[in-house]
């Protein structure tokens, strides 16, 4: 492999995380509009904006559900593939493509069945009511169609970054967030299509993405190529994947199930309102997380690639920087959040009563939002290093031991209201999970260096 090829092994650290983070951080802010912008269309739709972001919010869990397992084969294999090219085996990088390729199409396959045949029946038991079920049935029936763009766009792309080709994968996304943005004021308002507008506009504007991905991977700029030969499943190669994927699988889907318990417990409580301030602060999260994934992405081919190639220095070098980047961006965030609840609740929604429920809400919700730094910059690193075990752990955690059973927990032991107890579970589930995973992660870390040395 020549010296220009070679970039991430030679490149100063601060320089090439830099040229890697800026389109990685943009592009997950451009997927973050996409993710956002119909929730903020279809809460302006005169007189039935509230119920409609309400129905649409219950339909949340599903669609996590289908970029977590985008990110069960991809997130795994992408790390994989950048560690064959620091060791320079451009062949099993390339098989490891293929074989996730092939591993999404068919999970694409079977999910599209799924969400046709069942989402009436999943968004009931997700906290929709009589009053908004109709609107999540509207968007989800036309969403499912575009299930297999949404895996191709999300999934190969994450192999794009992998390369290093950091501005190609943010064009990616780019492509697809501006075509949403122009499509779903003309098909909800000029069309008057509503809800099933804003869908038919998502799924149109992820087919033009994924058209794009596909194109690049199959072209001859790519370092890794698409190729027929490599699509056959090997078990060897899909193994390592999955093990390594299960991890932002679990981050991504879990999300999901924890969608699904603050809706049910919310709609216990507080009714549609609560449930309508949640698919408003699900939202707001999505401004931290999605960033600081961004970041995490733009790190992983610097340390996948001299973990593989055994540079001690480089990995430890990657790491402090994300750190530090990803802490200033999450308490700058947090304090942002903390002064202007406001702001960002109007985003959603011109309803005066759901915007005042909501500030108080956010408040209490995203409290400890200036630590989460820690935890995804440890995150993504324990992903980079191939560590999967770890990076279950970590995930499983927060999600799982922490945060599920404090949804319940709280509303019953503490001497507030139920509603902003359910939402307290958060912040308390964050202070305790950052914690532990700094302690496990400096553990961990050091291992990792000495096994280089």
């Amino acid at each position: 492999m020549d010296t220009e090829k070679d970039f991430l092994g030679k490149e100063p650290v601060g320089r090439l995380l830099l040229r890697l983070a800026i389109p990685t951080v943009t592009a997950q802010l451009i997927n973050m509009l996409y993710n956002i912008v119909d929730r903020m269309y279809i809460g302006h739709i005169p007189v039935i904006g509230d119920a409609a972001l309400t129905g649409v919010g219950v339909c949340m869990p599903l669609i996590m559900i289908v970029s977590a397992f985008s990110a069960f084969a991809a997130y795994g294999g992408a790390p994989r593939a950048s560690i064959f090219m620091g060791r320079k085996d451009m062949e099993s990088a390339e098989k490891t493509l293929g074989n996730c390729f092939m591993l999404q199409l068919i999970i694409s396959v079977v999910l599209t069945a799924i969400l046709l045949l069942g989402n009436r029946a999943f968004l009931m038991a997700f906290g929709a009511s009589d009053n908004t079920i109709s609107y999540g049935v509207d968007y989800m029936n036309i969403y499912a169609i575009g299930t297999l763009f949404v895996q191709m766009t999300l999934g190969m792309n994450a192999f794009i970054t992998a390369q290093g080709f950091a501005k190609t994968g943010m064009l990616s996304v780019l492509i697809g967030a501006v075509s949403n943005i122009i499509l779903d004021p003309v098909f909800i308002f000029v069309f008057d299509m509503g809800v099933a507008g804003a869908a038919w506009a998502t799924v149109i504007s992820q087919a033009l993405s994924c058209a794009w991905v596909l194109l690049f991977l199959l072209g001859k700029k790519t370092r890794l190529r698409l190729q027929i030969k490599n699509l056959r499943l090997k078990k060897s190669i899909v193994s390592l994947c999955l093990s390594l994927g299960l991890s932002s699988f679990i981050m991504q889907a879990s999300e999901s199930v924890i969608s699904i318990c603050f809706n049910s417990s919310l709609q216990n409580y507080g009714g549609d309102i609560a449930v309508g301030a949640m698919t408003i602060l699900t939202s707001v999260m999505q401004f931290a997380m999605l960033p600081l994934q961004g970041l995490g992405q733009g790190a992983q081919p610097i340390i996948s690639y001299n973990y593989g190639a055994r540079n001690g220095d480089r990995v430890k070098a990657a790491f402090k920087l994300l750190l530090k980047v990803s802490l200033i961006y999450s308490t700058l965030l947090w304090a942002c959040v903390m002064a202007f609840p406001q702001v960002f609740a109007a985003m959603f929604t011109n309803s005066q009563e759901l915007m005042d429920f909501t500030q108080t809400a956010l408040r209490v919700y995203m409290a400890c939002m200036l630590l989460f730094g820690i935890q995804m910059a440890c995150q993504m690193t324990f992903t980079s290093l191939g560590k999967a075990k770890a990076s279950i752990l970590v995930a499983v955690t927060r999600k799982f031991i922490l945060l599920i059973p404090l949804i319940y927990l709280l509303p019953a032991i503490l001497p507030l209201d139920k509603t902003l107890a359910v939402y307290m579970a958060e912040p308390v589930a964050d202070l305790i999970a950052v914690t532990f995973t700094a302690v496990f992660f400096t553990f961990q870390f050091k291992k990792v260096l000495k096994e280089i040395a």
